[in-house]
């Protein structure tokens, strides 16, 4: 089962979800990472390099994540029994990610392009640099970034624990529906 239905995600929702899930955590880490490197360290320009490309690979899959989402049922609520605050919070919730995810995606852009050169994905095409900068624009991206990124590892990790409460104490199937197909 490809598509989602009413009741359960379908595969493609389910293995967006997942490795967008693994390399936003695995990006964060990289970004903890290069910012203890110094310009001299071995390096410094393959770990940024890596980090824009995967950047930019992220950003595809949230546009055909956004798009498949767009197209597709949104299963309903796992949880019958969900207050109107649980289910006006799981909205927002993944609201927030996605917004965050967008966001955090422009900013490295806004980063990695602020000196007016494209970025490379993994030497195999160039993403162009918008034809104008600000002053500083580097540097307030830069700190706008951090702190997307850090807001949104919390917020997923928010959204993790939800997972987690539904399974064990309200004991549906919410997290498990995200983990295989149901027939």
């Amino acid at each position: 089962m490809l598509k989602n239905t009413k009741t359960a995600y379908g595969w493609i929702a389910i293995l967006l979800h997942w490795v967008m899930a693994l390399a936003i955590f695995g990006m964060f880490g990289l970004g903890l990472y290069m910012v203890e490197l110094t310009y001299y360290d071995a390096w410094y320009k393959g770990s940024l390099d890596l980090h824009k490309s995967i950047g930019i690979l992220l950003l595809g899959l949230l546009l055909l994540r956004t798009l498949w989402r767009g197209i597709n049922i949104n299963p309903d609520s796992a949880d019958q029994h969900a207050s109107k605050f649980e289910v006006t919070s799981a909205h927002l919730v993944h609201l927030g990610l996605y917004l965050l995810m967008f966001t955090l995606m422009l900013s490295g852009y806004l980063i990695s392009t602020a000196d007016g050169r494209g970025i490379s994905v993994f030497e195999l095409f160039t993403i162009p640099a918008i034809p104008f900068s600000v002053d500083n624009q580097e540097d307030i991206a830069g700190q706008i970034h951090e702190i997307l990124a850090w807001a949104l590892v919390l917020l997923a990790g928010v959204h993790a624990l939800a997972a987690i409460k539904h399974h064990f104490i309200n004991k549906n199937n919410t997290l498990v529906r995200m983990l295989k197909v149901k027939k």
